[in-house]
């Protein structure tokens, strides 16, 4: 069953009884690129009274109030990510307090709503997982097969020269196993394949 997250970041910005909620919503790879996020954010609303958020993304998920009442920010911010079936995503609201208190059912509208229009605003794509093929070929092959990775669009680290050309190729998992056949036949058999996780 596929998996989705946000093709790019979204934001909104809602103003509820004088306080400033704005909304942001992006694609992470994982916790600790959500917590790198999460700074970055603190650091451009260095006066924001919260910053609220919630974090999908397998088995690293999480949430934070902030410093709101418990269950007013993260968790309504979370339900909003799970009813749009999304991973790999990080949502956070960032809010500016007005003055006015809004109560704990004021809070939770508020923290939904503010989410849940950036995510009206979002691009869903399908979540591809990622992995490496490593690749060891002889320096006469290696022009056609840099030839065949960037046809295919596929990411190249940076190769490694010794006895023979060692090349790290990023892709899809699901095309693993077409591309090391592939390149065992444009090198006919000399490539030397190991599939890294």
């Amino acid at each position: 069953m596929p998996t989705y997250t946000l093709a790019a970041a979204v934001t909104a910005e809602i103003d509820i009884r004088k306080s400033r909620f704005i909304a942001v919503a992006l694609p992470v790879a994982d916790r600790a690129a959500a917590m790198l996020e999460l700074d970055a954010l603190r650091t451009r609303h260095p006066a924001a009274t919260h910053v609220c958020w919630a974090l999908l993304a397998g088995g690293e998920s999480g949430m934070s109030d902030d410093g709101e009442p418990s269950g007013t920010a993260g968790r309504p911010i979370l339900e909003v990510l799970r009813h749009h079936e999304v991973d790999g995503v990080l949502a956070a609201v960032v809010r500016y307090y007005g003055g006015i208190k809004l109560g704990a059912g004021g809070l939770v509208r508020a923290y939904t709503d503010a989410i849940a229009t950036a995510m009206q605003r979002a691009e869903r794509i399908e979540r591809v997982a990622l992995g490496l093929l490593e690749v060891e070929v002889d320096y006469s092959d290696e022009a056609r097969i840099r030839r065949w990775i960037e046809q295919e669009g596929h990411a190249l680290a940076e190769p490694g020269y010794g006895m023979t050309v060692s090349l790290s190729i990023q892709m899809p998992l699901a095309q693993r196993d077409t591309a090391a056949d592939t390149i065992r036949d444009l090198t006919h058999g000399r490539a030397v394949i190991v599939k890294a996780p």
